[in-house]
């Protein structure tokens, strides 16, 4: 069993809390260590005059046990000396239950001004003002819990209740509004309808049923939610009889109820109306943003249309085109981006990558010896040529960004990336497609190191609400994703990303706000920041890399992915991966909730190298061969006096066009020494990695080891610092 909930330390404030609901709330509360605000002005269900006896009889309840509770004999109307009350006895206000209510039931037709208005100041205005009092408190305090108390007649009507049903779904939307503002400073606020007895449902509900729903039974939840540890917020809960369930919002997925460049009209609105009713795979809006979203794409379409008829019931039609065909084939400005080891690593980080796993070194450490950046730092250098302006300038095309979503993306690498360089990148529109809901832009970006090709990027950008204008669906110019295979994956990886990693991220150069900035996000319909898409997208070509080529970049060819849904920092993604041939399917998962993010993806690798480190290259492929060789020839004559001073043994990778192209180790440990092609037999001490131009630059003397190493040239691992003594190898002894 969990360790029960406590509230020590925590101040309450019950509104209508001498009888009821409310009377239960404060002993519960109480019972538990809060300090507890009993609030009731002491008058009957309907409104009807006052006192302090309710509330006194509470707090000497609540005394006697040796609880902390102090009463209050205000209207909620007047909320700040409420809450004032608070203040003055604890000094604080951590929760506040709106539970004090009253009835004027009257059918419709014969409810009165006074009945309407008396029933929602208690209700909706009393339960405001309370609420704003203690509101700046909780801001202060950077916490807080509130509860709206609803009711099944607010939800769902009921015959003789207009007046109460209007104020009760009216708390429904005031608590909703506060969940969102309050969420940045932890203040939840959540809203339940209860069925229990009490003084107003003796006049609704039979006395049987009325017997049978206590009080008690509703209480656990109110304390839940109030608590600390209960991140639940902006939730909607009926409760009764020891049973709770959770409501939400749901809509048919609708119609659109008119053709291409006609106007609306009642006979179209009847003749989909079974298909506006259908609630088969209907949809659960969760925000303002969800449920306009459909209406603007509506609009959206609209204002494409230049001569829609202002007539809603008019037959009259119009031959307007948007033009969107004139922006394909539109290049945008050239853009140059120039990077360090710095940014590489800066990006491995963003993506997960972490000493955590030794074979990361790799790509976060500039000094070692096989240094790498991620293939799936491209799309980093691709997407600077559209977030640097050009995208919102293309003619006839105007953008909207607040609408834009990246659907898919794809990535061709054609060559290493250089460890730090400057790359072109040229950017145009492929092909725009009609979604109906919106439309694709598919933007080809080829990313060059002076005239070679470094690699491929294919953006599908998709435009909320500006499709519908009668272009055709599909391109052959799409790269196309590919459904993952029908069996349980052959390889899964799971990361945690850091609640940090959205910030970290953002250094690479994406810094749309919706990612770091939790209003903004907010305004876009998520609770907080969300990851970002190719943030993911890096996170899962990595776990294919580390699964299937070991870290090899060089094996690296292509990634497809399709963006399904948001990830927030925090969570635990999940790369599921199927193998066949060299094609690696992939989805990604959030572990949490087993929601798919990135689906129909795969990574294409190239087969293993086949070069062999141990072939002798040809007579005078490498310079360095010849000066191994004399190196070696010399040792006859010295190797003995050499072998006192050295006592080491190092292994040489030289390199060529960045493959290693030969291994030989020279001992100096053993007897008198020896040179000898391959790696070392034993344990070499020192690994120098270098290529044969700079090892013949270092021999020479027009090479410095020491700078070549700082600027990653030569690259060291094991006792570095022995690799000073074979100066006496390369100078004082070989004179070459």
């Amino acid at each position: 069993m969990d360790s029960p909930l406590q509230f020590h330390g925590r101040v309450v404030l019950i509104t209508g809390a001498g009888r009821g609901l409310g009377r239960v709330y404060a002993l519960a509360f109480a019972e538990r260590g809060a300090s507890v605000i009993v609030n009731d002005l002491g008058g009957d269900f309907k409104g009807v005059g006052k006192g302090s006896l309710a509330a006194d009889k509470v707090v000497e309840e609540i005394r006697r046990k040796g609880g902390k509770a102090v009463a209050n004999y205000d209207s909620v109307e007047a909320g700040e000396k409420v809450v004032k009350e608070a203040l003055d006895a604890f000094g604080r206000i951590d929760v506040v239950v709106n539970n004090a209510g009253i009835l004027r039931d009257r059918s419709f037709s014969r409810t009165s001004d006074e009945d309407w208005d008396l029933v929602h100041r208690v209700h909706l205005r009393g339960s405001f003002q309370v609420t704003r009092a203690a509101w700046d408190h909780m801001k202060k305090q950077n916490y807080g819990r509130i509860i709206m108390t609803s009711s099944a007649a607010g939800i769902y009507g009921n015959f003789g209740q207009a007046n109460y049903s209007a104020a009760k779904l009216g708390l429904l939307g005031l608590a909703n509004t506060l969940a969102i503002e309050g969420r940045k400073n932890n203040i939840h606020c959540n809203t339940i309808a209860p069925s229990a007895g009490s003084r107003m449902t003796e006049t609704v509900l039979p006395e049987d049923l009325v017997q049978a729903l206590k009080p008690e039974y509703v209480a656990p939840l109110v304390l839940w939610l109030c608590h600390e540890s209960c991140e639940e917020n902006g939730g909607l809960f009926e409760v009764g009889g020891g049973w709770i369930g959770k409501l939400r919002w749901e809509r048919t997925l609708g119609a659109v109820v008119r053709q291409k460049n006609q106007s609306v009209t009642p006979e179209a609105v009847k003749a989909n109306w079974k298909k506006i009713c259908d609630f088969d795979n209907a949809s659960k809006p969760q925000s303002v943003q969800e449920s306009t979203g459909s209406i603007i794409e509506v609009l959206h379409k609209l204002d494409s249309e230049e001569e829609i008829s202002p007539n809603p019931t008019s037959h009259a039609t119009s031959t307007a085109s948007p033009g969107f065909a004139s922006a394909i084939g539109y290049k945008l400005p050239s853009y140059f981006s120039a990077y360090t080891e710095l940014d590489t690593i800066m990006y491995a980080l963003g993506v997960g990558a972490s000493l955590k796993d030794p074979k990361d070194l790799k790509f976060l450490y500039e000094g070692s010896s096989d240094f790498s950046c991620l293939p799936t730092f491209g799309v980093i250098v691709a997407q600077k040529s559209m977030t640097s302006g050009g995208l919102a300038e293309i003619p006839g095309l105007p953008i909207n960004f607040a609408k834009v979503l990246h659907g898919e993306q794809y990535l061709q690498i054609y060559k290493l990336f250089p460890r730090a360089g400057e790359l072109k990148s040229e950017a145009v529109i492929a092909d725009i497609l009609d979604k109906g809901s919106g439309l694709v832009i598919i933007l080809d970006v080829h990313s060059y190191s002076g005239k070679e090709l470094i690699c491929y990027s294919q953006y599908s950008l998709f435009l909320v609400g500006s499709g519908g204008f009668g272009g055709k669906r599909t391109s052959e110019k799409v790269k196309v994703a590919v459904a993952i295979p029908s069996r349980p994956p052959d390889a899964v990886i799971t990361d945690n990303t850091s609640l940090n990693q959205a910030a970290l991220y953002r250094l690479s150069g994406d810094w749309n706000p919706l990612h770091i900035d939790p209003n903004f996000a907010s305004l876009a319909g998520f609770e907080k920041p969300i990851l970002h898409g190719l943030c993911t997208f890096g996170f899962s070509a990595r776990h294919v890399l580390q699964q299937f080529a070991d870290n090899d970049v060089s094996r690296f060819k292509a990634i497809k992915a399709r963006f399904a849904k948001p990830v927030y920092p925090g969570q635990t993604v999940r790369t599921e991966m199927w193998k066949e041939d060299n094609r690696i399917h992939f989805q990604t998962k959030i572990q949490e909730t087993g929601d798919i993010v990135i689906s129909n993806a795969y990574v294409d690798l190239l087969p293993p190298s086949r070069i062999s480190a141990k072939t002798h290259p040809e007579s005078g492929e490498l310079q360095s061969t010849f000066v191994f060789e004399e190196i070696n020839r010399r040792l006859k004559d010295v190797g003995k006096e050499v072998v006192k001073k050295v006592n080491a043994i190092f292994e040489w990778h030289i390199t060529k066009g960045g493959s290693i192209a030969a291994k030989w180790t020279i001992d100096l440990k053993n007897d008198s020494g020896k040179v000898y092609q391959g790696p070392a037999e034993g344990s070499a001490d020192t690994t120098i990695i270098i290529s044969d131009e700079d090892f013949m630059e270092v021999v020479l003397g027009k090479l410095d080891p020491q700078k070549a190493f700082f600027s990653g040239r030569l690259k060291a691992r094991g006792n570095i610092m022995l690799s000073q003594k074979l100066q006496m190898i390369l100078k004082d002894y070989s004179k070459l």
